[in-house]
């Protein structure tokens, strides 16, 4: 394991862990520092500490157990230097804080909680000990649909009756096999609320009466009376309506090596939205930095491939308590979840996530808005954004050839990648499927 440390301010300084597989040359060492040394500034780059003086040192840095974007992107970029030996670099953030400081106090309030943690020492091996849980099989054909009920209960997958009836058939009358817990933990997700909108497309009954239509059906029928000008709706990541003939550049062969020429193409307009809130509300800077992600995400993969143009953000939190603005109204006694930053902890830091990801991306952030919002009623019950608001969305252009998305095949192979995923207990994914109430802090 190399270290190197790269100074960025009288109390602050990055240190680069770097694991090999083999020993590095002089010349690669030479090669690896200038990678990660500052280009203008190559004095503040050392590989010994350059926090000096009587102080506590803190250092925070990613998990262990998995690979982060950086060091993959960061590994990526030393193979194609020659540094083939290089199988992983991490970098974590040193703090010199004064000697009586709230030291727990700072990592708490500097850290991401689900992805980072605090070094007690620098670190001498990525390796943790810790072993991922094995894959293993639920015995339904053994012992019948209690097994699914019970891995469903364990798990948090959030399947209602009908569910664990129709997936215990599946696979006992169709595939005649047991699943595997991944099988499970996958289809949980895939079909959950937060994917396929299972309750808005439920029946309804109200007051004991069966109303005809279905939320969704409700919704849609503006479109389905004036589709108007609308070419996606209800289906692939974003929506479009028809734009115009534009000039642009395209290579006059794609596919391969050609010149760009001048061409007239129909390009239709794209808008995604989406929200990100209850991350943003345990960690507001990566939280909102990953909804932004995945908006952009979004745009770009609408059709066949489309391109971003500009993004917009909003923000809704509670009571701010500002230390030198009073806002009339709010309410000094209001506990917070401990599980979540502060209202102006969450405001500040959600907005600087959005517009950093969009900075990096290339996107620019033309417009938003925000919101506080925390008050006491007369009855005396509390109404407040607890769990924030972080609202992402994006204008986007598409080759009008490429709206249609290629047609599944019989035969075709299903291969989900990405990266970690974490059980968050609200909001996304199979918990969107949950009673509210039914997963508690």
């Amino acid at each position: 394991m190399q270290r190197f440390y790269r100074v960025e301010g009288p109390a602050k300084e990055r240190c680069f862990y770097v694991a090999t597989d083999a020993p590095l040359t002089a010349a690669e060492l030479e090669t690896l520092r200038w990678l990660l040394a500052e280009t203008f500034e190559p004095e503040k780059f050392s590989a010994n500490s350059l926090l000096n003086g009587r102080s506590t040192v803190v250092e925070i840095g990613p998990r262990l157990n998995f690979e982060t974007a950086f060091s993959t992107n960061a590994v990526g970029i030393c193979h194609s230097c020659g540094l083939n030996q290089v199988v992983r670099l991490e970098r974590s953030r040193r703090y010199r804080l004064p000697e009586n400081a709230l030291t727990a106090r700072f990592i708490a309030e500097h850290h991401d909680r689900m992805t980072e943690c605090a070094y007690p020492a620098p670190l001498e091996t990525f390796e943790t000990g810790l072993a991922p849980e094995p894959v293993f099989t639920v015995p339904l054909l053994e012992e019948g649909i209690d097994s699914l009920r019970r891995i469903n209960r364990e798990m948090g997958f959030g399947m209602d009756p009908w569910d664990v009836d129709f997936y215990y058939r599946l696979f006992t009358e169709r595939f005649r096999r047991n699943p595997t817990n991944v099988e499970c933990f996958q289809l949980a997700q895939a079909n959950s609320e937060h994917s396929r909108h299972w309750f808005f497309k439920g029946c309804l009954t109200i007051d004991g009466q069966p109303v005809p239509e279905t939320l969704l059906g409700i919704i849609k029928s503006t479109l389905s009376a004036h589709p108007a000008n609308s070419v996606i709706a209800f289906r692939d990541n974003s929506s479009a309506i028809r734009g115009f003939d534009i000039l642009t550049i395209l290579p006059a062969y794609p596919g391969r090596h050609s010149r760009f020429e001048a061409t007239r193409v129909p390009y239709d307009l794209i808008f995604s939205a989406e929200t990100h809130n209850f991350p943003s509300g345990v960690a507001p800077f990566p939280g909102a930095e990953t909804g932004t992600g995945g908006r952009i995400r979004d745009v770009h993969a609408t059709g066949r491939g489309s391109l971003v143009v500009a993004g917009t953000a909003g923000y809704g939190v509670g009571n701010l308590r500002l230390a030198d603005f009073p806002i009339p109204g709010e309410e000094q006694k209001f506990a917070y979840p401990g599980n979540l930053a502060s209202p102006l902890q969450i405001l500040i830091e959600e907005s600087n996530g959005a517009s950093d990801y969009g900075n990096k991306f290339g996107e620019p952030l033309i417009q938003g808005f925000v919101r506080s919002f925390g008050l006491r009623l007369p009855g005396g019950e509390r109404r407040e954004w607890i769990k924030p608001i972080m609202f992402t969305g994006g204008v986007g252009q598409i080759d009008r050839r490429h709206v249609e998305k290629g047609k599944p095949e019989p035969g075709m192979c299903i291969v989900e990648i990405g990266g970690p995923a974490y059980r968050i207990g609200i909001g996304g994914g199979a918990a969107s499927s949950m009673i509210q109430g039914e997963n508690r802090e």
